[in-house]
């Protein structure tokens, strides 16, 4: 059986490859890290032990294949959800965050500069979240975003996993998946870099909605802990998923330093020596 579903975070599209190509694809990559995380615990892990849900193919629109992704080619909603994002930050006095691109791309390229990024990369990282997020969250009732939780809690059912893991926006996808699906049952679940918590951008447009501005574990989820490097730029507000949701682990620190900028690979959260204890089948 499978113990672990993995739910990639934004940046994972696969062009050429079909969905169950991506699934190996994605599966091999996150039971490599694992593997060797746990082993540092002495935890054997098998490749069966592993599976990644897919949904990224979900997100993508049509009309918009072939561009290069820059913060230029934001749409209205997508750059008002990064103009959100910016307005969480602490820019200083002349640096703008509004919605004209110019400005957006000077805030970007302040952020990068203090905190020792590629300013390319950088914007090319928000551009392609914000992308991601915006397909996602737009739409409430949206076919897309029912389709991936489908695809999540497809997978959780399929292998009878009662571990998920999920990485930055495949956070969000799994949360509203399990509350959606009361019958799946999972002892733990573990969210890495996650923007749940986001303010405007994310949390409100939850769905279940937040209820006095506050998020809760699922009923059918044993026990959550969350996990994210306090550089991480998208889970923002630092210790914001432990303070608005209510039933997440505090025994666990969530201020892990992993000096990553590479989100979209998860590699270096995997590689995480506290995820192996919290895998551990003994527990940690």
């Amino acid at each position: 059986m499978t113990r672990i579903v993995g739910v990639h975070g934004v940046g994972n599209y696969r062009p050429d490859q079909t969905v169950g190509q991506a699934v190996d694809t994605l599966s091999e990559v996150w039971w490599d890290r694992l593997a060797r995380t746990l082993a540092t615990v002495g935890e054997p892990l098998d490749r069966s032990d592993v599976r990644v849900a897919y949904y990224a193919d979900l997100l993508r629109h049509p009309g918009r294949q072939g561009r290069t992704g820059g913060l230029d080619e934001l749409d209205e909603f997508e750059q008002q959800l990064v103009q959100q994002w910016l307005e969480t930050l602490p820019l200083p006095g002349g640096v703008s965050a509004g919605r004209l691109t110019a400005p957006l791309r000077q805030a970007v390229a302040w952020i990068a500069e203090t905190r020792g990024l590629g300013r390319r990369a950088t914007e090319w990282f928000v551009s392609v979240f914000f992308r991601e997020v915006a397909a996602y969250l737009g739409d409430a009732d949206g076919a897309a975003r029912a389709a991936a939780r489908d695809r999540v809690a497809s997978a959780i059912a399929d292998t009878g996993s009662r571990i998920v893991i999920a990485h930055s926006l495949g956070s969000v996808v799994a949360y509203e998946a399990l509350w959606e699906r009361p019958d799946l049952r999972v002892d733990l679940l573990i969210t890495l870099g996650s923007p749940l918590a986001l303010p405007h951008a994310v949390f409100p447009r939850l769905q279940p909605p937040p209820r006095n501005d506050r998020g809760r574990r699922p009923p059918n989820v044993g026990r959550w802990v969350n996990l994210a490097d306090p550089g991480d730029l998208v889970a923002i507000p630092p210790g914001g998923v432990e303070r608005r949701f209510d039933g997440v682990d505090r025994q666990e620190s969530s201020a892990t330093a992993i000096h990553a900028f590479d989100f979209h690979l998860v590699a270096n959260y995997l590689s995480l020596p506290g995820l192996g204890y919290l895998l551990r089948s003994d527990g940690p």
